[in-house]
């Protein structure tokens, strides 16, 4: 009876051994498909998986996130509409590559740029939104570069508005996760124009050339991008149970490897993490005492909610982490003033970290009320 309860544990652990081998074979099969990639939570920024992320490499069409970024802002901050009308340069209208087919001379409206930069991914469409905005597309791509700085893209260079080859421009995957995040948290509405399925314009009728539409559960976008230099790329994000990704995968052999690979990236952030929120902004975290106030401490609070990605089975290791800058602060204190940091750790992973500031306004004594205070204080130690 032992020799068999043995052997069946034998082979249990064989089995289990087996089937995590594969798992992990599978999950290594896409990432040796592509040459770098990340996978982040959308709301955080947090990596949840990441191979050669700060290498610089060709983007192709993935460029235009920048170029609609741009576009958009300008809605925003320009004196610009939607119902615009753009004049189509001859420069514009012989841009090599992917096409709307604008027309050379002709109006078209700002709408219909960004959307034929959006979902057929128009190169002569981003030359025409350049030009409209800058004046010209050497000066679009200065605003380019200097958004990409501001960003902390560390690792991008644009020489272009559509990612046309030329040697000096680059992007690396944690670039383009990083501003696909800022894209789609600050102009969601990107999502609504990426996640067209096709596009006709002047008679044209085109298809969106993004894998994942219709296909993967969730998917709304964002780009995908080839050349020759640049291999096959794609910027995949979808959103299931309230958690978004995304996902960036950077030279793949072909159409096949590419649509695959940003699949099980997706797929393995969604079967693996899940979002938790660990408190709300306005929330009451601790106290720190105030020296000549009114009260003796105040109470501190987070100003922003806290929510992070962590493995499904990752609660339990989770550690909070409250730390002041210092133990007592003097009197008068204001409201909302920054007193500390609140980290949120994982396994000694830092995954957020919020500021801690004072819930409320707190009155400095008077010189009697120190004094009372004083002999208060005194009398409490002694007895």
């Amino acid at each position: 009876m032992g020799n068999k309860v043995f052997r069946f544990f034998i082979i249990l652990i064989i089995f289990i051994f087996f089937v995590s081998a594969f798992q992990i074979s599978i999950f290594a099969q896409f990432v040796s498909s592509a040459e770098s990639a990340i996978l982040i939570d959308a709301s955080t920024g947090q990596i949840l998986y990441e191979k050669n992320a700060d290498v610089p490499m060709p983007p192709a069409s993935i460029t235009k996130i920048m170029t609609l970024l741009i576009g958009f802002e300008a809605l925003e901050y320009k004196e610009i509409s939607w119902d615009d009308w753009v004049v189509v340069s001859e420069n514009a209208w012989s841009t090599g590559g992917s096409k709307m087919f604008l027309p050379i001379g002709e109006r078209v409206s700002y709408r219909d740029i960004m959307t034929g930069i959006s979902v057929v991914s128009a190169n002569d469409g981003c030359v025409a939104l350049a030009e409209y905005l800058y004046g010209s597309e050497e000066a679009f791509v200065g605003v380019m570069n200097k958004r990409a700085k501001e960003l902390g893209m560390l690792n991008t260079n644009f020489v272009n508005s559509n990612g046309l080859p030329d040697p000096n421009h680059i992007m690396s995957a944690r670039d383009i996760s990083i501003l696909s995040q800022y894209l789609i948290e600050q102009f969601p509405e990107i999502l609504e124009l990426e996640s067209q399925t096709e596009f006709t314009f002047g008679g044209i009728r085109q298809f969106n050339r993004n894998p994942l539409l219709g296909i993967f559960p969730g998917a709304d976008g964002l780009k995908t991008g080839w050349t020759e230099e640049a291999g096959y790329c794609i910027v995949g994000t979808a959103q299931q149970s309230g958690l978004r990704l995304v996902g960036v995968i950077l030279k793949t052999e072909n159409e096949m490897e590419r649509t695959k690979a940003v699949q099980e990236l997706l797929n393995y952030g969604f079967k693996n993490f899940k979002q938790v929120t660990l408190g709300n902004a306005g929330e009451k975290v601790d106290n720190i005492g105030v020296k000549n106030g009114s009260k003796s401490s105040v109470p501190l609070i987070i100003d922003e909610d806290v929510t992070v990605v962590i493995p499904i089975d990752g609660e339990k290791d989770l550690e909070t982490l409250i730390l002041k800058d210092k133990d007592l602060i003097e009197a008068p204190v204001i409201s909302g003033t920054p007193v500390g940091k609140m980290e949120i750790r994982l396994n000694d992973q830092l995954l957020t970290e919020l500021t801690l500031s004072t819930a409320e306004n707190i009155d400095r004594l008077g010189f009697w009320g120190r004094v009372f205070r004083s002999i208060g204080d005194f009398f409490k130690s002694f007895f």
